[in-house]
């Protein structure tokens, strides 16, 4: 089965996906804490890479093994960096600085489920009002949507906090007290049919 050069190349460039694609989120496990996941992953794609590699060595003089086998490597980056962007794993911390700070931004993300500290500062334009948010990942884009809509002139500043300890935030966010943002609307204009 193996002479066949097409099985083969096919075989190299899937072997190769799968490969990648657990080293991607093996590291990405690792840089999150989970070493014990992170382990499990490896003993697959360990196993996996001495196989790919196996089939290349042994056939070095086909070309066409080569090409597959550096196709399958860039493929399974961009795969296991999608499935990353699924599994959405840890929190983020989004630094916002609005441009109005008469706006009750403060308020409405919290009524959103949002853990948020905010001051008042001073930018090169006036007063501003400036917020610190944490929130788990995968309600990252559900913010930065919120945030847009409570003032489009938003300055936001995103990045990923290394380790987070005590506070209101940790509590309240590790509760899934945030509500998606459908889910808010549909519940807002419940409230407001009842009301009318």
């Amino acid at each position: 089965m193996l002479d066949n050069a097409i099985i083969m190349v096919s075989i190299i460039l899937i072997i190769n996906i799968v490969y990648v694609t657990f080293s991607t989120i093996r590291m990405i496990l690792t840089l999150k804490g989970r070493r014990y996941i992170a382990a499990f992953v490896s003993m697959f794609e360990i196993t996996i890479y001495v196989l790919g590699l196996g089939l290349v060595l042994d056939n070095l003089d086909q070309i066409q093994n080569i090409i597959a086998y550096a196709l399958g490597f860039g493929i399974g980056v961009v795969v296991g960096s999608i499935i990353e962007e699924k599994l959405a794993l840890g929190y983020i911390t989004v630094n916002v600085i609005s441009s109005d700070p008469e706006i009750e931004f403060t308020k409405q993300l919290r009524d959103k489920g949002y853990g948020v500290t905010s001051w008042y500062a001073y930018g090169m334009d006036g007063d501003r009002l400036s917020m610190q948010i944490l929130t788990p990942r995968k309600y990252e884009l559900n913010l930065y949507e919120t945030i847009r809509l409570i003032d489009p002139k938003a300055f936001i500043i995103a990045y990923e906090p290394k380790q987070i300890y005590g506070g209101f935030w940790v509590k309240q966010v590790r509760r899934s007290r945030i509500k998606s943002g459908k889910k808010q609307e549909q519940k807002e204009k419940e409230t407001a049919q009842l009301d009318q």
